[in-house]
């Protein structure tokens, strides 16, 4: 049993391999949850509304940008596989064409902002929450490009293994926005109280400041020429084309997932206020489990795509493995922390509230231990999705996905409409 660890720690592809490139992006993803986390605690400690509104408004903006999203994505298995066949210079031109994509997305996102307050009043949620689902939506529209846009040049880093600048990089962009959120939301240090046009305000600038890190970071001089930041800044017919042919599904497969996601908390929202504020508030908590494992989704795309670059199928394969069989062991501690203490992730959201935002979680507390238990359930599934769907798009099989996700985003909609119209309730 001793040799047995020892070799499954030591052995190429082994447990070193992957959580060297798996904690800094796991890091580098839990800043970005922590984020999230304050922000949805914050938008809490103002209003119930605000939280069950930022949701929804939120989703609908991600969904939005997510096909353009998943393509910028896939540059990190362009990088991955031009580090593993020791071809730099092909890098930066790479990198490039997911910036080009960006800059096409971009006013994608900008045109949305006058058709917000339409879509929102055909999805019928109650019309004081519509109106600020419109404030989040379009405030956050500013950000939408450069989400795309770092994702790409992040994938420099990311694609070739150098995964301790992501963490440090988008650590401070989180920590940017939680500080950006105290005092915008709330009206301190002289500001004026813009409660949930301030969380947004507040995320769009982080955004925009990560962008701006990343890009100042390609160009430094000893990476000019030998990856070809300089001479790469340019469109290429050929390989944007093949980045969008094998990049398409991926996005696509983005989109399906999270436009599933969206249409399901469209949903909920029918229901009430209530129901919608505890969805939130339960799907908050769960980012601390979900998010990390899309840390752990991108070092074993970037593993599998180094290894099969080196033309090693096989620890590829063992890559792919061995981060599943360390996730399953967070995961299996996050579950069952889910089931039986749910009351331990409510603990910081009372810590700031006013006797009167204590009253209104208070009426929150039951239903969202009901819905933790739910996600207690699935979370297991969720890491298992995070780690196969690395592995595969790390080795460019993203039709696969897509053709998966068709059936599986849409199944859940479909069975909650039937549920709804039949009568059922949030359960």
């Amino acid at each position: 049993m001793k040799n047995f660890w020892k070799d499954f720690w030591h052995r190429p592809a082994g447990a070193h391999e992957v959580l060297a490139l798996a904690i800094p992006l796991v890091i580098s993803m839990s800043s970005w949850t922590l984020m999230h986390f304050i922000d949805r605690l914050f938008l809490l400690w103002h209003s119930e509304r605000a939280l069950a509104a930022a949701l929804p408004a939120g989703m609908l903006s991600f969904a939005i940008e997510s096909f353009f999203l998943g393509i910028a994505m896939y540059v990190n298995t362009f990088v991955a596989q031009y580090y593993g066949a020791d071809r730099p210079e092909r890098i930066g031109l790479a990198v490039w064409q997911g910036v080009w994509l960006a800059l096409i997305s971009l006013p994608l996102m900008l045109l949305m902002i006058p058709v917000a307050p339409f879509a929102f009043a055909l999805i019928g949620h109650e019309p004081e929450i519509q109106r600020e689902e419109v404030i989040y939506f379009q405030v956050l529209a500013y950000g939408g490009g450069a989400m795309v846009i770092s994702a790409a040049t992040s994938a420099f880093f990311t694609g070739r293994g150098k995964v301790k600048i992501v963490a440090i990089v988008d650590t401070l962009s989180a920590l940017t926005n939680i500080v950006l959120d105290y005092l915008w939301i709330f009206g301190y240090g002289g500001f004026p109280e813009w409660g949930i046009a301030g969380a947004a305000w507040a995320t769009v600038v982080a955004l925009w400041l990560k962008t701006i890190i990343y890009v100042a970071l390609i160009f430094q001089h000893k990476y000019r020429q030998k990856y070809g930041i300089v001479s790469g800044m340019r469109f290429d017919r050929e390989l944007f084309a093949r980045l969008v042919k094998y990049g398409f599904p991926s996005g696509a497969q983005m989109l399906l997932e999270v436009g599933a996601f969206t249409g399901f908390i469209m949903m909920v929202g029918k229901l009430g206020q209530r129901e919608l504020a505890a969805t939130g508030l339960a799907f908050n908590v769960n980012t601390v489990a979900f998010i990390p494992m899309m840390g752990v989704g991108v070092a074993v795309a970037t593993l599998v795509g180094q290894r099969l670059g080196e033309n090693r199928a096989d620890l590829a394969t063992r890559g792919a493995w061995t981060a599943f069989y360390l996730a399953s062991i967070y995961m299996a501690v996050m579950a069952f922390a889910y089931f039986f203490t749910p009351e331990l992730f409510l603990l910081p959201h009372t810590a700031g509230a006013t006797p009167a935002q204590l009253l209104e979680i208070e009426q929150l507390r039951d239903l969202v231990f009901v819905l933790l238990r739910f996600v207690a359930l699935y979370c297991f599934f969720d890491m298992m999705n995070a780690v196969f769907v690395g592995a595969l798009k790390g080795a460019g099989d993203t039709r696969f996905i897509l053709f998966t996700t068709l059936f599986s985003a849409s199944l859940p909609v479909i069975v909650t409409k039937i549920g709804l119209q039949l009568g059922g309730g949030l359960y």
